[in-house]
């Protein structure tokens, strides 16, 4: 089974946490193993505080590591999303991104 990064906005909104869920019950469903930390580190860590965003930043590089493709979902590219793109590029290449934009999402 691959291991699929689910890279989605986040800047600390609920409404962002519940779409990166969606994303990885689609994953999941089409048999791949979604890694979506915004959706755990959320539960104990306020990505409001800058020091906690950074950990977790750091944090989510290292699951990269452990990734074998890396899904960047809607249209929308964030501060921390471009970061996580430009380090998976570095670490395994940009043929292993998949880029889901968001009318393909809605239909």
């Amino acid at each position: 089974m691959k291991v699929i990064f689910v890279c989605s906005p986040f800047q600390g909104k609920h409404e962002n946490i519940e779409k990166a869920k969606k994303y990885c019950r689609m994953l999941a469903d089409m048999g791949y193993i979604p890694i979506a930390p915004h959706v755990y580190f959320s539960q104990f860590m306020d990505d409001h505080n800058p020091n906690d965003r950074r950990r977790a930043l750091e944090m989510n590089k290292k699951l990269l590591e452990f990734c074998d493709e890396l899904w960047v979902f809607g249209d929308e590219i964030t501060e921390g999303m471009r970061e996580e793109i430009e380090y998976f590029k570095k670490i395994k290449g940009k043929d292993k991104i998949k880029w889901i934009k968001e009318q393909t999402l809605s239909h």
